[in-house]
């Protein structure tokens, strides 16, 4: 068993179609998949339809560069579409946020912690799933984190995934 790998998972496009296809697929290839009630956020950056954002924990075989790749052919086969902005509409979007209390800088594209876990459609479903989980570099809980973001205190209506 290589780590525990703490994912990120959004999409605005047909959003629970995608996701439950996604977790169906973090199950068949790493079994058991802890996941996070399912919130609806705005998009962030552009202007789009909302996102559906959750959390996934899964105990991976894989070393962080090669889950990274396996999760990028996933949203591949779900249509994600690279060639255009960054932030853009996406059928299927999945980032290792956190893998174990490892620390990962300039290795390609990967960095861990993600830095997207600033924003509470990260953080949140995290804290949910993962209260007492400790951030590298950070020193703080995932919970601790959540408790102090300045999103907090705003009302994130959750979306159902069916039998996701």
């Amino acid at each position: 068993m290589s780590g525990r790998a703490y994912l990120s998972l959004g999409s605005n496009v047909e959003p629970e179609k995608h996701l439950r296809a996604a977790i169906d697929a973090l199950r068949a290839r790493f079994g058991d998949v802890m996941l996070s009630p399912a919130y609806r956020t705005p998009a962030v950056g552009f202007d789009g339809p909302d996102f559906v954002n959750a959390a996934a924990i899964i105990d991976s075989d894989l070393e962080p560069q090669p889950l990274n790749d396996w999760l990028h052919a996933l949203e591949d086969a779900h249509g994600r579409d690279r060639s255009g902005p960054r932030f853009s509409d996406r059928t299927l979007d999945i980032d290792i946020v956190l893998f174990d209390d490892r620390v990962l800088d300039g290795d390609g594209h990967l960095r861990i912690p993600r830095p997207e876990l600033k924003h509470a459609f990260v953080l949140r479903p995290l804290a949910d799933i993962a209260p007492d989980v400790v951030v590298p570099g950070s020193g703080r809980t995932l919970a601790q984190l959540w408790a102090v973001h300045p999103d907090r205190d705003t009302d994130l209506a959750t979306c159902a995934l069916g039998d996701a």
